[in-house]
């Protein structure tokens, strides 16, 4: 299935409030590698942007003044994420918004899980890594994904980078355990052949007839003692 990673920046935290999208990003994914395939687009919200807001992704009004709004844009984004499976951090925020900017649009879709299947890359990391951080910085961090460029959140910077995050969680770390412990065995192979080479061939001491007869002689005992009988001693055949 078509896979498209998302993340949108809002003139503040409640939707419920009023508050808008400002920015959409988007980014493809397809046989879990990243295409040329973006979606990208500044909103002008047609209202003022929280301080708190703006301090976390720098957007102001004034530069989004002669941006088009949602209502203009909005079959171009549904055609472009249609169908696919939506890739969100934290998707109940940022569904919450695109749903009530289709309403307030007035689209035939007014809910974007009638047209896509959207999953949340946040509850899964949670799942894979209880108690931990799991924002995205957290992530990109235990992965080693470089988002040292990302010094104000962006929608489409930040979907390009959950897209790496995305594919670390859903196989990367698989990869990487698979090769640490090809090298593990190579390394240990290595280690023993090298021994080998230099050891003398082990002695082997045979056990005498007395030994073997004693050890026969007990396992008849079990043998006659025990109500299943003894499983080490083997039967003649007839």
């Amino acid at each position: 299935m078509r896979q498209v990673v998302l993340d949108t920046e809002t003139t503040g935290l409640e939707v419920s409030q009023g508050h808008r999208i400002i920015e959409i990003g988007c980014v493809e994914v397809l046989h879990r590698r990243t295409t040329d395939q973006q979606y990208h687009q500044f909103l002008n919200p047609e209202r003022v942007i929280d301080a708190g807001a703006q301090e976390v992704h720098g957007i102001s009004l004034e530069f989004l003044a002669d941006k088009p709004k949602f209502s203009s844009v909005a079959d171009d984004f549904i055609e472009f994420v249609a169908d696919a499976e939506l890739i969100i951090h934290n998707a109940s925020f940022d569904v919450s918004f695109i749903n009530a900017e289709l309403k307030l649009a007035g689209h035939d879709i007014t809910d974007i899980n009638d047209c896509c299947k959207v999953i949340d890359s946040l509850s899964m990391a949670r799942k894979m890594h209880p108690g931990q951080k799991n924002n995205l910085d957290a992530l990109c961090k235990r992965y080693e994904i470089d988002n040292s460029h990302r010094e104000l959140h962006g929608a489409l910077l930040d979907a390009q980078i959950l897209a790496d995050v995305y594919l670390a969680l859903t196989g990367g770390q698989t990869t990487l355990s698979l090769a640490a412990n090809s090298g593990a065995a190579a390394k240990r192979n290595s280690a023993n052949a090298g021994m080998n080479s230099e050891r003398e061939a082990l002695k082997i001491i045979y056990a005498s007839d007395e030994e073997l007869q004693a050890h026969d002689a007990f396992l008849n005992k079990i043998k006659q003692e025990s109500e299943t009988g003894c499983v080490w001693v083997k039967d003649k055949p007839e």
